[in-house]
């Protein structure tokens, strides 16, 4: 919807920003973008949240497969290691399957629980296991992954789809191109699945990526094994 001046007649008495008809239009989209980047911001400095392991992985993900009792699993642990921050939380994008896998593991481990939640027609609501003053949910997919990805001092990605592709794809590109430190650990998680989905050799062999490439993240089946993984290679201190 494209505002229309001419109607400041009939709401000659409202200001600007009490302006619902302006403020939902397409000549407002940057004032609403602003406030997804500035409210999350705000709230968990007020939380005294400072960094997140993230999660990714599919919302079609079933409550009675592997993949969704290893989130679980993988989420307990890391919540309950000892080296686990008062300042940290586990945070996962809010929604059904993996990601309410991952958030019901967190919040079980007695960890901070986050969901970066998006309103979307279809398959994405937020789960029942997220830390209430945590739980956000946000209209554009570019400033749910800024902060999914802002914080994280660790990723963790489980099998999923076209959006889990992006999200490791985009946290793999940050650290290759020297936006974001390459000292953030990235776990694979289920082998099999990443083997036969993507073929990094090939894309060594091809030339597009770099063999040390390769060193940024961490395929795994053992649970215990992502977690020493994780906090062997975290760094807390940025």
């Amino acid at each position: 919807m494209k505002y229309n001046p001419k109607l400041r007649r009939k709401l000659r008495h409202t200001k600007a920003y009490n302006n619902n008809t302006f403020l939902n239009s397409r000549d407002a989209r940057s004032i609403r973008v602003q406030c997804e980047l500035v409210e999350p911001e705000l709230r968990l400095k007020q939380l005294g949240v400072d960094h997140t392991v993230t999660f990714f992985g599919s919302a079609r993900t079933k409550i009675d497969t592997p993949d969704y009792a290893s989130a679980y699993k993988l989420a307990y642990r890391i919540g309950d290691h000892k080296k686990f921050q008062d300042n940290m939380a586990i945070c996962s994008g809010g929604g059904p399957g993996t990601m309410e896998a991952v958030n019901a593991g967190a919040m079980d481990s007695g960890a901070k629980s986050m969901g970066m939640g998006i309103s979307l027609p279809f398959e994405q609501f937020n789960n029942e296991h997220i830390t209430t003053d945590l739980d956000f949910e946000f209209h554009y997919f570019f400033t749910r992954k800024y902060w999914c990805v802002y914080l994280g001092k660790a990723f963790v990605v489980l099998p999923g789809g076209v959006g889990t592709m992006d999200e490791l794809f985009e946290v793999l590109t940050l650290i290759q191109t020297g936006k974001i430190s390459n000292t953030r650990p990235i776990v694979l998680f289920n082998k099999d699945f990443w083997e036969k989905t993507i073929n990094f050799d090939r894309m060594v062999e091809q030339g597009t990526i770099s063999k040390s490439d390769l060193d940024l993240f961490h395929i795994t089946d053992d649970i215990q094994d992502a977690v020493n993984y994780i906090y062997d290679n975290i760094k807390l201190d940025r």
